[in-house]
């Protein structure tokens, strides 16, 4: 963990992957340090044009989405507030700096944060509650 799941169209992403999973990784790296970036873990997603809706019409441009799937301690920690705060903030900026400022006021991060005692790694729990 931490991992990046990327949900954009083909149109916005063509020929940008590389500089995406750069600047995301980037990022993640930022708030959490250097120890984090061989952990980082970036999917991306990308459906044809036709195939993302919003209201029920085809999206002329639709927003990027991010689910951020981290462990949970990293945001109950006295600075959690602050860590969920940059990380947005450097993700959102990524996103817009390699698809498209212009996205930047509408990229969607999710930050969903997973328990030790929910997680597997290996067949394993990484820990007991």
């Amino acid at each position: 963990m931490p991992h990046l799941t990327v949900m954009t169209t083909e149109p916005q992403l063509v020929g940008r992957e590389q500089a995406l999973i750069s600047e995301l990784t980037d990022a993640v790296a930022d708030v959490y340090g250097e120890w984090a970036r061989p952990l980082v873990t970036v999917r991306i997603v990308a459906l044809p044009a036709d195939r993302w809706g919003v209201g029920g019409q085809i999206a002329v441009r639709p927003a990027p989405t991010v689910r951020f799937e981290l462990r949970a301690g990293a945001l109950t920690r006295p600075d959690g507030k602050d860590v969920a705060r940059r990380l947005v903030a450097g993700v959102t900026n990524a996103v817009a700096a390699v698809l498209d400022e212009e996205l930047h006021s509408s990229v969607i991060v999710e930050l969903v944060p997973q328990p030790d005692h929910l997680v597997g790694v290996g067949g394993s729990l990484i820990s007991e509650p």
